[in-house]
């Protein structure tokens, strides 16, 4: 973990929020396996982050972060943070086990991504979802995403969403 004081562990109801190690990879591929839709994976989203996982999320900076949440002693959801630009960050590989969906794990997980992006003083937080995951788009809605756009990748829908923090920045 390269900066344990900037990602503290931290637990809300029953669910342990932390760092994500490269002990927890096998969990983290477990979940992003799971998560493949109908099997298919897009063209611009082949996983490579999950298979050079210690590169992309652990390196020696912190403009790229990754978290799990764990219940019981087990991997139960996931989330990451890819700068993209000096003032913009992507939210990615929201996943939560299907066994621990609707219990607050999800929106434990946007919360800590959320506390990132606002300490780290990024302007705009970006995402995207299939139109399939119903669920994953109120999530985003609940946390003041708006969707900017709808386009086609591979025959599926794809929504992009953002959420701006110029204004909080600068009151």
């Amino acid at each position: 973990m390269p900066f344990p004081d900037l990602f503290p562990e931290h637990t809300v109801d029953s669910t342990t929020i932390r760092p994500a190690t490269i002990d927890d990879l096998p969990a983290i591929r477990a979940l992003f396996e799971e998560s493949v839709f109908g099997g298919q994976t897009r063209i611009n989203d082949t996983g490579a982050d999950i298979e050079n996982f210690e590169e992309a999320y652990l390196g020696d900076s912190d403009q790229n972060v990754f978290w799990v949440a764990q219940r019981d002693g087990a991997v139960v959801g996931m989330i990451g943070v890819q700068e993209m630009d000096e003032d913009v960050i992507e939210i990615r590989r929201l996943r939560v086990d299907a066994g621990h969906r609707r219990t607050g794990v999800g929106t434990a997980l946007m919360e800590q991504a959320l506390t990132y992006c606002r300490e780290h003083s990024y302007m705009k937080i970006v995402l995207d979802v299939r139109i399939e995951r119903g669920p994953a788009i109120e999530l985003f809605k609940k946390f003041g995403f708006y969707h900017s756009r709808t386009r086609e990748s591979e025959g599926h829908k794809l929504l992009d969403f953002y959420v701006d923090l110029y204004q909080e920045c600068n009151e």
